[in-house]
């Protein structure tokens, strides 16, 4: 009887949807597009119709709402619609913001040397934030970059 009652428990708890299996997230919050075939939608539902396909995975977007197995993203150009969960990340990713080249550096620190310059728009992942400044890896090539020329993350936020 106590195998029974095991076996339904863990048969519950595997059939549970990977939105149902997610703790409840305080929104808004940052993931990122895990897919590189991904459809935003009106409405949170595959029969509303699809607004825009992006096929960048890593993507930086902010998710600002969410029902049952979707969630409503915003993305970096402020374009907001829902997308199925399945097809998010909780990478963290940013996107170079502003105008020219962004240097990333060595280390969290203005007067450190430049390993590498990206260009507005490139997509890399972010880790290692605080005071201002994140380790930005962009394909393996990696550095320091100060959070204002980045779309992903809070000026003050810290990541491990």
């Amino acid at each position: 009887m106590a195998r029974r009652a095991a076996f339904l428990v863990i048969a519950a708890a595997l059939s549970l949807t990977t939105a149902q299996a997610q703790p409840q997230r305080e929104t808004p919050y940052m993931a990122s597009i895990a897919s590189g075939r991904a459809m935003m939608r009106t409405g949170p539902g595959q029969n509303y119709p699809g607004t825009w396909l992006y096929t960048r995975r890593d993507l930086p977007i902010r998710v600002v709402r969410v029902y049952r197995d979707w969630r409503m993203i915003e993305d970096p150009g402020g374009t907001r619609g829902w997308m199925l969960v399945s097809l998010l990340s909780d990478q963290r990713t940013g996107i170079v913001v502003g105008d020219g080249l962004a240097e990333m550096r060595e280390s969290p620190d203005a007067a450190s040397a430049v390993r590498f310059r990206a260009e507005p728009n490139v997509v890399g992942r972010v880790s290692r934030c605080s005071d201002g400044w994140c380790y930005f890896d962009v394909r393996g090539r990696g550095g320091y970059i100060r959070t204002d020329r980045l779309w992903g993350v809070a000026p003050n936020e810290a990541i491990r």
